[in-house]
């Protein structure tokens, strides 16, 4: 059984990378070495993790107006006092564009803390911003979950050659050997711990302005490129509540689940190195500027992204929600609640309504039991996910479908989200499929919204860590709402109903409705996909996994 040591951690000057445990047969290195080794057939060319690797804590920059920009946002906050405000990212060049702004802009510190950052067009153009926001002096800390780290360890550890850059990846794999036989063997070895990840995404630039949502860095998430992509929402945010933002990134970078890139055997990259890295991006970020994307981008944000514009907030008080660190640790006493634990009672306390976003739901018994008892006191439930056709995760949709009907006959108002281009989804370990919903929100009584990385599944509940803000803000309920209706449109989702099996029956079955090409449509089947994936799917539900998706 794997677990973090977090008792070599004392010094509050420097924090030693805490070693791991592992079961008695495999308490030598030697041993482990070798059962990797020996599927990977490629040992000796696997660096490994130098557990005494010394890392240096720091802390997230206080606010400071030393700018333009942060002379506009601090006017704008003083004058709405212990209030936050929210701008929705609702398309994916805003929200690329918005954090590229921000990184431009900034002037002593930027923090990351993603699930996933591509080494793709879009993750190498806002690397080569971050590389010069560092260059202008600015302190870039990037916190990365080690699971989605394949093709990216050249491009990291360049950057973090950078005198003013830091790349720490969270509860990573014990050998940088990064390909899918010697990660399933790491996994063997230390499943208990490896399959909990850091779920958590964050952008955070001066102290006062963060990103907060559902993307990940990444193609499919900013619409780039030929392949498909995911519709999903991030919230741009200045006020109070981008403190509370940053005091948890500090948590998290702080952990001991936290390794420097320096961390692992091997020689650490050079200025050389960087020198190259920074030829290589350059040219990347010239031909991403020539690209139809940009030519598209020049016309569709005339005024600049969102993160430029003045005016245009969405004003409340809010709150981070979040899961601590050692949430990762299967083996650590949790005294604090899991993030779950804390939106329930929100949505325990609804007396009027619930719109609820989740790419992957599966709600367990006792959830279904709850939105059912709710519904029978008047409120009104509606719930937008995946369609078998646009998820990349069939086997999450298995977990939905065994609790769709009980959903139904319980009342809750069911959407389902098409393919974007009509087409099936298919499922990429770590990557999006594009045509898949990927928003995770909820509105309460059209005051309160939450907008983060949960989804309402048991992985988010129990294995990852995840966070989202909570905001009291009619007029952003109001904004989420709108956006709650443009995604469940008949061409767009399918209404989910209960239907008579036929005319006068008692018995009810499923039934999908929708528009296309401006006709009305009624499907008696999970729609747009071939029997073989529905029979897949029904093949899923029988086996005992749901704690696991």
């Amino acid at each position: 059984m794997a677990k973090i040591n977090r008792s070599a951690c004392g010094n509050p000057q420097q924090v030693h990378c805490a070693s791991m445990k592992v079961p008695t047969f495999l308490n030598s290195w030697v041993v482990r070495l070798c059962v990797v080794g020996a599927l990977v057939a490629a040992s000796t060319t696997c660096s490994t993790l130098r557990t005494d690797y010394v890392k240096k804590p720091t802390e997230a920059t206080k606010p400071t107006v030393s700018s333009p920009a942060t002379r506009k946002v601090e006017a704008q906050v003083d004058a709405n006092g212990d209030q936050s405000g929210f701008r929705l990212l609702v398309t994916g060049p805003n929200a690329l564009m918005s954090r590229i702004a921000l990184a431009d802009k900034a002037q002593h510190s930027i923090d990351l803390q993603y699930y996933i950052y591509f080494n793709d067009a879009t993750g190498r153009l806002l690397s080569q911003r971050l590389l010069a926001a560092a260059d202008r002096g600015v302190r870039v800390r990037m916190l990365l979950d080690d699971i989605g780290i394949v093709e990216e360890d050249k491009l990291l550890d360049a950057l973090d050659a950078h005198p003013n850059i830091e790349v720490r990846l969270f509860n990573p794999f014990r050998f940088r050997h990064r390909s899918m036989l010697s990660k399933a063997g790491q996994f063997l070895l230390e499943g208990r711990r490896l399959n909990r990840r850091m779920h958590n995404k964050a952008y955070i630039v001066d102290g006062a302005q963060a990103i907060v949502g559902g993307r990940n860095i990444g193609d499919a998430y900013f619409d780039v490129g030929d392949e498909m992509f995911f519709r999903d929402l991030d919230a741009l945010i200045i006020g109070p509540v981008v403190r509370q933002i940053s005091t948890s990134f500090d948590e998290y970078w702080n952990d001991d689940s936290a390794f420097p890139v320096k961390a692992w055997s091997g020689k650490d990259a050079t200025p050389e190195q960087l020198a190259e890295m920074r030829i290589e991006l350059g040219k990347d970020a010239r031909e991403f500027n020539q690209s139809a994307y940009a030519e598209a981008l020049a016309w569709e944000l005339p005024e600049g992204p969102s993160a430029e514009q003045a005016g245009g907030w969405y004003w409340g008080r809010a709150r981070l929600i979040a899961d601590v660190p050692e949430k990762v640790d299967p083996d650590e006493k949790k005294d604090a609640p899991r993030i779950d634990q804390k939106i329930v009672p929100l949505l325990i306390g609804a007396k009027q309504q619930i719109l609820l976003i989740s790419p992957y739901m599966i709600p367990s018994d006792s959830g279904v039991t709850m939105l059912g008892s709710m519904v029978k006191r008047g409120v009104e439930i509606h719930i937008l996910t995946n369609s078998l056709a646009a998820t990349d995760e069939p086997a999450v949709h298995a977990g939905y479908e065994a609790h769709r009907l009980d959903l139904l006959q319980g009342g809750v108002d069911l959407y389902e989200f098409r393919p974007i281009d009509g087409k099936e989804a298919e499922s990429s370990a770590g990557t999006s499929s594009g045509s898949s919903l990927h928003t995770k929100a909820m509105v309460i009584d059209h005051n309160t919204v939450f907008i983060g990385s949960m989804n309402f599944d048991p992985r988010s509940r129990y294995l990852n860590t995840e966070m989202g803000v909570v905001a009291e803000s009619p007029a952003l309920a109001a904004a989420m709402e709108a956006y709650f209706a443009s995604a469940t449109k008949p061409e767009k989702s399918y209404h989910v109903t209960l239907e008579p099996v036929r005319p006068g029956s008692d018995r009810k079955v499923v039934r999908w409705r929708g528009t296309t090409n401006g006709k009305s449509v009624e499907y008696r089947h999970d729609p747009d996909t071939s029997i073989w994936k529905r029979m897949k799917v029904k093949m899923m539900r029988t086996l005992p996994i749901e704690g696991l998706l």
